[in-house]
């Protein structure tokens, strides 16, 4: 075993995960096939058009705040949610790690600090199972969420908004804050599909994303002094795999950057234009491969919880076998 194999997660927490995820995946498809309707116009129509397409949308938000308020309960009334908090609260440690990779960059440390190397250097015993890079992630991606999720229900009736606000110009602030903050979120998202499904330690991937850490033995070799990611063989297909959904990940972001400029300077249109057409043949190619980076990350999220269900199947038939042995 290596500490790259131990589960991250509680089942409670893999099976959250995967509803998010699922969550948040419908919430861009929708989202954005309302704001770039003309480059995505195939999915604006094979969801039923603009008033089915807006009725989703309000659903998955739903979807969205029931989900965040589960958790947020969870994170308050269980003694692993407790646990799991005070674990993503920085540190002294973390603020000394990344004072000594600044350091490491510049050539002024010799290596990094064991904080911040989660994947090679060091042994499995020093080695965080979150780095202070991946405490940051969290919450980036919590502020987001929140952010999200308010300026959504505040723009859930544009008409009831204007006249709180007694003005049209501040209800449409909220609309573009909303999509602006999208468009930051579909970035990490994407990223954060590249990196966890195409890193060449987890290709095609990251299981212990989805198996629960209850289920995987966390013991190591006794003569294990690492990580254990030297004992790990690159796939025959990473380099090629990779190069592919780097390049596709890096076109979808340029590409709904510069839709949401170019779409009346605005992430979210004013106005809905259906069946315009596409405006720019290679933006709607670029919009599309963004949506196609998305869905590959719907099939690996998919692909992970069968491999879950592969993986408990298996236990369940050695432990079966072990019982009649013992018989």
């Amino acid at each position: 075993m290596t500490n790259l194999d131990h589960g991250k997660f509680t089942r409670m927490t893999t099976v959250f995960h995967s509803l998010l995820a699922m969550d948040v995946f419908f919430l861009f498809f929708t989202g954005y096939a309302i704001m770039f309707n003309d480059e995505l116009w195939w999915m604006l129509t094979l969801m039923g058009g603009s008033g089915s397409v807006a009725a989703l949308h309000r659903v998955f938000g739903v979807g969205l705040l029931a989900l965040i308020t589960f958790w947020a309960l969870m994170m308050v009334t269980t003694d692993t949610g407790r646990s799991n908090f005070s674990e993503v609260l920085p540190t002294p440690d973390d603020a000394k790690a990344f004072v000594q990779d600044i350091q490491f960059v510049l050539g002024n440390a010799e290596e990094r600090h064991p904080n911040a190397r989660q994947f090679a250097g060091g042994t499995a015993d020093e080695i965080p199972l979150l780095s202070y890079v991946g405490k940051g992630v969290i919450f980036i991606f919590a502020v987001e969420l929140a952010l999200l999720t308010l300026s959504g229900l505040l723009i859930w009736s544009k008409t009831g908004l204007m006249q709180y606000f007694a003005t049209q110009t501040a209800a449409i602030a909220f609309v573009v804050f909303h999509g602006l903050l999208g468009v930051v979120m579909l970035m990490g998202i994407m990223f954060h599909i590249f990196e966890h499904g195409f890193h060449p330690a987890f290709f095609p991937v990251e299981t212990k994303a989805f198996i629960p850490r209850s289920m995987i033995p966390e013991h190591h070799d006794d003569d294990d002094e690492g990580t254990g990611i030297e004992r790990l063989q690159l796939s025959s297909g990473w380099a090629s795999a990779s190069n592919l959904a780097g390049a596709a990940t890096v076109i979808g972001i340029v590409s709904v950057l510069t839709a949401s400029i170019y779409d009346t300077g605005y992430p979210v249109s004013l106005e809905l234009l259906v069946g315009g057409g596409p405006t720019n043949l290679l933006l709607t190619v670029g919009v599309n491969i963004g949506m196609l980076v998305l869905f590959f990350g719907m099939v690996l999220s998919v692909y992970g919880n069968l491999v879950r269900i592969r993986w408990e199947q298996q236990m369940a038939q050695e432990e079966g076998a072990e019982a009649e042995a013992a018989d």
